[in-house]
């Protein structure tokens, strides 16, 4: 049977953060892209999650995640083991800086969407040195309001550094040599906290590594997953 490989967005993302991935993955994989609804919880966006793999009929599966995405994977390892073989985290933390910030920002954007915040966040995804931002940006722009919304006070609220002793899938710990978001040293959290996981860090890139560094970054996932 072919296993099944889920893949979860990072905030102010959609699937389409991973078409860079999907070739090579699928080759190998039942690929999953799950997108974030309208949760305020990063909880609630894991019970999705379960409901999505028991609408496909998928007892087990490994899980990738980028940030938010990472978050839910972490909770779905913690809380329901049995139904996670791999895990890999990449871009995120187990306690995301500034969550007064995200707290604003989530009423901010319910009224005026996503747009006051293009910029600074295209400049905290990517490095200076990538140049093909015009789709991300279009991508933010379209973003729901309340989910993108909700999905802030989700990571607002997120703290796991108490349960990551309880993660026991075989875990990798990716992040970018230049994220200034969940840089390295939120990595090494997670690595530390996470019994037997691994951390890489990836060079020259910042908070969307999978895009930024995708050759690498799939190569690494296979690797991983194989």
């Amino acid at each position: 049977m072919t296993p099944t490989l889920v893949l979860s967005n990072a905030l102010g993302t959609d699937r389409r953060l991973w078409d860079a991935q999907m070739p090579a993955l699928e080759s190998r994989f039942r690929v999953l892209r799950s997108e974030h609804g309208a949760r305020s919880s990063v909880a609630e966006l894991g019970a999705d999650v379960l409901s999505l793999l028991d609408e496909h009929d998928v007892d087990r599966a490994s899980f990738c995640g980028v940030s938010l995405g990472g978050a839910v994977g972490m909770w779905l390892a913690a809380t329901a083991p049995e139904r996670v073989d791999h895990l890999v985290l990449a871009c995120t933390s187990a306690r995301f800086d500034g969550p007064d910030a995200y707290r604003e920002r989530a009423a901010r954007v319910r009224v005026e969407g996503t747009a006051p915040f293009v910029e600074a966040t295209l400049d905290r995804w990517f490095t200076p040195r990538f140049h093909d931002r015009e789709r991300f940006r279009t991508m933010l722009l379209e973003a729901p309001r309340d989910t993108y919304a909700a999905c802030c006070e989700a990571v607002a609220a997120w703290d796991f550094r108490e349960r990551l002793g309880e993660i026991a899938a075989p875990t990798l710990v990716v992040a970018g040599a230049e994220d200034p978001a969940t840089g390295p040293e939120h990595a090494r959290v997670l690595a530390d906290g996470i019994v037997g996981a691994r951390l890489l860090v990836l060079p020259a890139c910042a908070h969307l590594a999978n895009v930024e560094q995708a050759e690498r970054f799939t190569a690494v996932l296979l690797e991983e997953l194989a």
